[in-house]
């Protein structure tokens, strides 16, 4: 009868023990954080990305006084929100929100009537149409392209954990 030879199974049996481990991995857990840190990521670049409003200058004193005397910029910059992580199906969801009235018109752009006096500005629209800033819009491309690195880090790094 030929003999096939030794056979030493310590590191199959060392490998089923991680294994074992990597099934214990919470991957609910795991992707909850990484949605959360993808929102993180996205939200910072949107602030970024997002104008903060000025008063006008040269405005009549009376003008300033009465229009623009306690303006402050910056409503439409803080006001985006990240809502909880939603699991619909087998995709987790974050939503970045901004809900400010406004917002989508700075976004997407927005008509206005030519010759229309505002005396908030003391002045006559020229525009018919201002041109959206697509703040969201760009700012989800780039997290977007920057997903498959991101993603495959925080992977890498659980299994490196494991193994």
């Amino acid at each position: 009868m030929a003999r096939w030879g030794k056979a030493d199974f310590k590191e199959l049996k060392a490998l089923d023990e991680r294994l074992v481990r990597l099934s214990e991995v919470d991957f609910d857990t795991f992707c909850r954080k990484l949605a959360k840190n993808i929102a993180a990521r996205l939200l910072s670049r949107v602030k970024k990305r997002t104008p903060v409003g000025v008063a006008p200058e040269g405005l009549g004193a009376d003008t300033q006084a009465k229009y623009w005397s306690d303006y402050t910029g910056g409503t439409l910059r803080d006001a985006w929100t990240i809502l909880p992580v939603e699991k619909i199906g087998n995709e987790y969801v974050v939503t970045v929100i901004n809900p400010t009235k406004y917002a989508s018109y700075v976004e997407y752009g927005h008509r206005q009537r030519r010759g229309r006096y505002v005396p908030a500005l003391g002045k006559r629209l020229t525009a018919t149409w201002v041109k959206g800033q697509f703040i969201m819009t760009i700012a989800a491309q780039e997290v977007e392209n920057m997903l498959p690195g991101l993603v495959e880090q925080k992977l890498y790094s659980l299994l490196k954990d494991v193994f």
